[in-house]
């Protein structure tokens, strides 16, 4: 069985057509790879060599890590917000719910006084249940 090679096979083609396809797929794989902002970065890594690489793949992730670090406290700021808004809600909610009580718990002594004054009353004239 014979295995499918990975490897284009350029037929007739002389030594600076192999370079100049290699050289092309590697600009395209460049441009599908990397996003625009970087490419520069990536053209200051030929240049500069191993060094260079190593400085601008870092400083690529730096720029992520901060990008990522600011939605983060974005994000985590929305949802603090978010919890203190809905505290004030629910403690005013509370604050009419306890409100509402009281005035009720005021009409039930009321009519308890009432009612007591009327049994009195219907007692005291002799009518009986």
């Amino acid at each position: 069985m014979e295995r499918p090679s990975l490897e284009i096979n350029l037929p007739d083609t002389h030594e600076e057509g192999k370079l100049y396809v290699v050289d092309s797929l590697n600009n395209l794989n460049k441009l599908n790879v990397c996003p625009d902002e970087s490419q520069h970065s990536l053209d200051v890594e030929e240049d500069t060599g191993d060094t260079g690489e190593n400085m601008a793949g870092s400083n690529i992730g730096n720029q992520c890590l901060f990008i990522t670090f600011v939605l983060t406290l974005i994000i985590s700021l929305a949802l603090v917000s978010f919890v203190i808004f809905l505290i004030i809600q629910t403690r005013n909610k509370m604050d009419q719910i306890s409100s509402r009580l009281l005035s009720e718990k005021k009409n039930i002594e009321e009519l308890k006084k009432i009612n007591n004054i009327l049994l009195k009353h219907l007692n005291q004239s002799g009518i009986k249940d």
